[in-house]
């Protein structure tokens, strides 16, 4: 999963000096269940400051002033150990490419598609994603016993024809009513569909046909990428 968040859109004030001018970056390795257990007790605060420190250990120092009915104020520190990643790492952390796809649409609401995914959990742990050029998508489950499929339509597809990087690929000149298809963990897909606390201004998909699916979220002021490789089926 790749998160990318706009500093301008959550700090009034932000600083930072990075290892050198050209590479005015630092990166960190931090637990998120410890991260986000800081944040949830300042949701309520008036103020928030994150410093970056070093104490018994390198941490991210989380400072919030909370609300109060005196004249005295009152500050609630929390210190989040974070490992600092080494420079010669740091290729291992920069932004995964958009695969070559097959065929890439709008995903119906999330919610919706969060309905049908949390029932067909309990008939298989696999599930397969198929989607054309033309605004179809399926979602299947079969197995020996069932088999079920929920179609959604007219969901249109996004314009990345006119991304230079695209121009010349075989999925230019496909048939728009051919599927690409991917068969899938479906915890993983429920992990992603789970994890939604807004609902984005756009959902993308892209299919690379039986090898993974990358899940694309915009929203005003973050962007998410989710890719689940595609499972083989035995047998």
């Amino acid at each position: 999963m790749w998160c990318e968040l706009s500093q301008a859109n959550f700090f009034d004030e932000y600083q930072i000096e990075g290892v050198s001018p050209e590479d005015n970056e630092i990166c960190l390795e931090v637990a998120p269940e410890n991260l986000s257990r800081a944040l949830k007790t300042v949701q309520n605060a008036k103020a928030v400051k994150v410093k970056l420190t070093k104490k018994h250990c390198p941490c991210l120092t989380i400072a919030a002033e909370l609300p109060t009915l005196s004249s005295i104020g009152r500050i609630v520190t929390h210190d989040v150990p974070v490992d600092v990643i080494p420079r010669r790492l740091w290729h291992e952390f920069k932004e995964p490419s958009m695969p070559d796809f097959d065929v890439s649409i709008f995903l119906p609401h999330l919610k919706t598609m969060k309905n049908v995914v949390d029932r067909m959990k309990n008939l298989s742990n696999f599930l397969v994603i198929e989607a054309s050029q033309n605004g179809q998508m399926n979602l299947k489950i079969e197995t020996d016993l069932v088999s079920v499929t929920t179609h959604f339509k007219d969901l249109g597809n996004p314009p990345w024809g006119d991304v230079a990087s695209q121009e010349g690929r075989a999925s230019q000149s496909r048939n728009p009513d051919t599927m690409a298809e991917a068969r899938v963990d479906i915890r993983r897909l429920q992990q992603f569909l789970m994890g939604q606390q807004v609902q984005p201004s756009k959902a993308m998909c892209n299919i690379v046909h039986h090898k993974v699916v990358h899940l694309i979220l915009l929203h005003e002021d973050m962007s998410l990428q989710y890719f689940i490789p595609a499972v083989v089926q035995s047998g």
